[in-house]
């Protein structure tokens, strides 16, 4: 084996995706001393999706100051890469910055707006926004409020919308918001494809998660229908059933009817920005993988995206994963070669996931061996 590529998902409390490529790559030149590995930690645009573009990149690590879901100054940290920049919307409106104090009637985005600001008037020219783990469900108005567009009531008032006021909205003007973003392509990664509204929308698949009851739930859906109405009177444009429109509590539908963003699959986004194909040229094999294989990772996730990809050069994919389910193995017809579980005893996964970075490059050594003798 001359050249590999090690390209994995996280599996979720217990191993991230660095340290994955790191085990890998220790792994593969124990085995194949004189083997190219290039590593390629790949995150959806939730938390880690910086550090992993960081990684994979070498970019410039940028810190600087935004408010918080409840609009709490805070530090936050974003990607810059040449002319490229990489926000994570969850750094300061995440699920976890709000501890027990969970409302997403009251929580905003508009700290993920101040990121892009600081970031365009430092001269990016090309936004990458990971939607995920959201403490929200503001419609991404918080975000677009940031960058200048303005909300006001039927009174004329403006005012900063949130997930419990959406209703309110009687006007939006996004002059100045296109001003500031001209000649700046804004792209949105998720991994889900729920639309805005509805019993598979933000509010109802999410919302609970977020602290919402469902007395709260009904009246955030609401919102958002309501929210909807507006942008189609106000801004004649029509998102709510876009795929993805529901990530981040509907923040896919705002940042493409206020901003004009691009919602894209996050792992697509993710291989064009690492010019993967390019890097698949010579390749001997592939190693991805995620904490479990299921029917869900044919819908846009780490696996479905490198496999599709690399079976266009002929080039062999292996899954190494946590949990392999049942309904897994219709990946093998997407370019997927072989699956291979790292849940090597019977244990639960309060113990095995204290062992995974071991149970991960003794699953690997067994592979690596395994091809040696079939591969002369």
């Amino acid at each position: 084996m001359k050249k590999c590529i090690v390209i994995s998902d996280s599996f979720k409390a217990s191993l991230g995706s660095i340290e994955i490529c790191e085990i890998a790559e220790k792994t593969i030149l124990d085995i194949y001393p004189e083997c190219e590995v290039i590593s390629l930690p790949v995150a959806d645009g939730g938390e880690g999706t910086v550090d992993c573009f960081l990684h994979a990149l070498q970019g410039e690590r940028v810190v600087t100051k935004a408010h918080g879901p409840y609009m709490e100054e805070m530090k936050v940290t974003y990607a810059k890469i040449t002319n490229t920049v990489i926000i994570e919307m969850s750094s300061c409106a995440g699920l976890p910055l709000v501890g027990e104090r969970k409302n997403p009637s009251l929580t905003t985005t508009y700290g993920v707006g101040e990121q892009i600001y600081h970031a365009v008037k430092n001269g990016a020219t090309n936004i990458i926004l990971g939607l995920g783990g959201s403490a929200t469900n503001d419609c991404g108005c918080g975000c677009a409020a940031a960058l200048g567009v303005e909300f006001r009531d039927s009174e004329g008032r403006e005012f900063l919308p949130t997930g419990g006021n959406l209703s309110k909205i009687a006007h939006i003007d996004t002059t100045k918001a296109k001003e500031l973003l001209k000649g700046v392509k804004l792209t949105a990664m998720c991994d889900i494809d729920n639309p805005m509204f509805g019993k598979t929308g933000a509010a109802h698949i999410f919302g609970p998660q977020k602290g919402a009851d469902m007395a709260m739930v009904r009246m955030l859906d609401n919102e958002l229908k309501a929210i909807d109405k507006t942008i189609k009177k106000e801004l004649n444009i029509h998102v709510s059933q876009v795929p993805g429109a529901g990530a981040a509590g509907a923040m896919g539908a705002g940042v493409m009817a206020f901003l004009g963003a691009e919602l894209k699959p996050g792992i697509e986004t993710v291989l064009d920005i690492v010019d993967f194909d390019e890097k698949l040229k010579g390749a001997d094999i592939v190693f991805t993988g995620e904490g479990k294989i299921d029917s869900q990772s044919m819908r846009g996730k780490v696996v479905y995206g490198v496999a599709t990809r690399a079976k266009k050069h002929n080039v062999p994919v292996v899954a190494i994963v946590g949990d392999v389910d049942d309904d897994a193995y219709e990946v093998y017809d997407i370019g997927v070669s072989a699956i291979f579980s790292i849940n090597r005893i019977a244990t639960p996964f309060e113990i095995a996931k204290t062992r995974s970075n071991k149970d991960y490059a003794n699953t690997l050594r067994d592979i690596l061996k395994f091809m040696q003798v079939i591969i002369k």
